[in-house]
């Protein structure tokens, strides 16, 4: 009797359809509740993208996991431009993935111009940057500037937090 490690090995594609039928399902799910409204003119609303979305996230899992089954296998990396012989840098990784949610959990509270700007620091810091002064003046600004373009260019007004009826 074969393991499990044994029946899928050279078959890590198949995690990646997994992920994609996952978040196409994700996607799928969450068009199904939204509701039009006043935003529905003519014969397409807004559920018309998303559902179209979810549908291509399903279709392509299913095509991968067909493709995985039937031998084919994905192209292994040329490494041209990295030492493929070291491990892959998992403290970059979790850095970056702080940084992200240190951005989320403070978006409500202070507010977008000092969460982005704690999530442009903290990645440019996670990938190697040790200007530490010029990279959070940098940081505010492409915050700042981010939250004008948001609300003056498009219309959409990310959360102003402690600086509320300020910006």
């Amino acid at each position: 009797m074969s393991t499990l490690r044994e029946r899928t090995k050279g078959r890590s594609e198949l995690g990646v359809a997994v992920l994609l039928l996952a978040l196409g399902a994700l996607v799928l799910w969450d068009a199904s509740r939204i509701h039009s409204g006043v935003a529905q003119v003519g014969a397409i609303g807004p559920t018309a993208v998303p559902y179209l979305v979810g549908v291509l996230l399903v279709v392509c899992a299913v095509l991968l996991t067909v493709d995985v089954l039937r031998g084919g296998r994905g192209e292994a990396e040329g490494g041209e431009d990295i030492d493929l012989s070291h491990p892959s840098d998992w403290r970059t990784v979790l850095l970056l993935v702080a940084a992200f949610l240190v951005n989320v959990v403070l978006m409500q509270p202070v507010g977008w111009w000092f969460s982005g700007a704690v999530l442009f620091w903290g990645c440019a810091y996670a990938l190697g940057s040790r200007r530490y002064v010029l990279d959070a003046v940098l940081a505010f600004a492409l915050s700042f500037g981010t939250y004008y373009v948001f609300a003056v260019g498009l219309g959409i007004f990310l959360p102003a937090g402690v600086l509320q009826g300020i910006l």
